[in-house]
């Protein structure tokens, strides 16, 4: 059975003002699947979530977001095009001047055209499905670290998206409190068939729950392998890729 294809690059090029750090990424992201995006540090990875999403244009290339060319999108086509994901950013970026509820509430309150007390019950699902609705009234600042990035993966799923987007989730966590962390993107993705892409370089995260992880180069200029984790730490052709996911400074014992 053919797999659907939720976003796709295609010969991308990615960078600010005219300075590329990628030249031609090319890849495909399936309904369903939880995968990491990842590389050594200054490769692109966080330029490329910033062009996936929307922030930031592409220097060249084709983004496609549910078969729609994101890339070419305005207007009314380009809004259903951002209510196709949510995002939950490195720091959780909550609003700290309004409550964990209040917070979550926000798209609804901006892009839907519910009731206030359905849009209230809407918000207090999406807590509960992260295991915050009993901190539904305090402030961000009263949360843990993980509880903050609960929160905001509630409020990215607000609307919800058929695919989520996660910058660093387990950045700033301790291991126990990152292992739950991914049980729950584990858990979400497939109770509510989203589609997960994940920035991260947290190997124990990637080998607990990606699918798939890929990896970018900045010397190839684009993706320079992907697969499940195990291919990509134990059988990769490309030695910079084992020593990443064995956390080797070099291939002499390889």
């Amino acid at each position: 059975m053919e797999r659907e294809v939720v976003i796709s690059c295609e010969h991308l090029a990615t960078g600010y003002n005219g300075v590329k750090l990628m030249a031609d990424v090319n890849l495909q992201i399936y309904r369903g699947e939880i995968v990491f995006i990842l590389g050594g540090s200054g490769c692109g990875k966080s330029t490329l979530l910033k062009h996936l999403i929307g922030q930031v244009p592409p220097i060249a290339g084709t983004i496609r977001i549910l078969g729609q060319d994101a890339t070419a999108a305005e207007g009314p086509a380009r809004e259903r095009l951002q209510r196709a994901f949510g995002m939950m950013y490195q720091s959780g970026a909550l609003f700290g001047n309004l409550s964990v509820l209040e917070n979550v509430l926000l798209p609804l309150e901006a892009f839907t055209p519910f009731p206030s007390d359905l849009r209230e019950a809407i918000a207090r699902m999406k807590l509960a499905q992260v295991g915050l609705l009993e901190r539904a009234d305090a402030m961000p600042s009263e949360l843990s670290g993980g509880q903050r990035k609960r929160a905001a993966i509630a409020r990215a799923m607000a609307l919800d998206p058929p695919i989520l987007f996660l910058d660093e989730p387990g950045a700033g966590l301790d291991p126990i409190t990152a292992a739950t962390l991914d049980a729950l993107i584990r858990r979400l993705s497939r109770e509510l068939g989203m589609t997960v892409v994940i920035i991260s370089h947290e190997l124990a995260s990637i080998e607990a729950i990606a699918d798939r992880a890929i990896y970018l180069d900045r010397t190839a200029q684009g993706v320079l392998d992907q697969g499940p984790p195990r291919y990509l730490r134990d059988e990769s052709p490309h030695a910079v890729i084992r020593n990443f996911f064995n956390r080797r400074a070099d291939d002499a014992d390889a």
